[in-house]
């Protein structure tokens, strides 16, 4: 297995970490305002799929910290999240090919955005060692 041989500076790792921190916040608070009748997207929403990304939205946040404090753990954590994000997103593409009333268009890129965002995240993080 070969070595990877480059170091990222603290201060990308924290960037890094603000970055999984702060789409958390948005997440939840976006998540929160539909389930809580607050707000109306003006599209389907898929219940199952409302409750997942709000719940993983604290779990973002708590992948931010973790990247902080233990950067070989954070990026377990966002290989996790990116995993678990896929896995959604092929499911609800899935519903929304074969059921296209169960989902929305939005859902699904608001979906691939995320996917996106956590593959940049542990991407990042896999291809660098961090000065403690």
């Amino acid at each position: 297995m070969e070595k990877n041989n480059h170091i990222m500076p603290k201060w990308i790792r924290f960037l890094i970490a603000a970055i999984a921190i702060g789409f958390g916040l948005l997440t939840v608070s976006a998540g929160s305002r539909v389930l809580f009748d607050i707000s109306e997207p003006g599209y389907i929403v898929f219940l199952p799929l409302l409750i997942f990304n709000t719940l993983m939205g604290f779990i973002y946040m708590s992948t931010g910290y973790l990247i902080l404090r233990n950067a070989q753990k954070g990026r377990k954590a966002s290989k996790t999240i990116f995993i678990l994000n896929l896995l959604v997103l092929v499911i609800i593409l899935l519903l929304y090919f074969f059921s296209s009333d169960q989902v929305a268009a939005d859902s699904i890129k608001a979906m691939v955005f995320r996917t996106s965002v956590w593959l940049a995240i542990y991407w990042s993080l896999k291809k660098s060692i961090f000065r403690q």
